[in-house]
């Protein structure tokens, strides 16, 4: 095993941890649940929801997209050398 495929393995492994940890901090999209359960939403709850929900969004996109280049990257560096 080289340095590459070490430091490669070892940047995959803190990707896999960060898509893990960024996905279980979203919240659910559970539409009218309030309503049964007779919680109510105010303005300021829902926004700070949406806020939080689109950069949580945001970076688990991020992190998706360098985990998969990361994966492609990592076969690549051991099938080629």
């Amino acid at each position: 095993m080289s340095m590459t495929e070490l430091v490669l393995g070892i940047v995959l492994i803190l990707f896999s941890i960060a898509i893990i940890f960024v996905v279980l901090l979203q919240e659910g999209h559970q539409n009218g649940v309030g309503v049964v359960t007779g919680g109510t939403d105010t303005f300021y709850s829902k926004n700070k929801a949406r806020s939080i929900d689109a950069f949580l969004e945001r970076w688990t996109k991020f992190i998706s997209i360098g985990f998969f280049i990361l994966v492609i990257a990592t076969n690549a560096v051991i099938f080629f050398f």
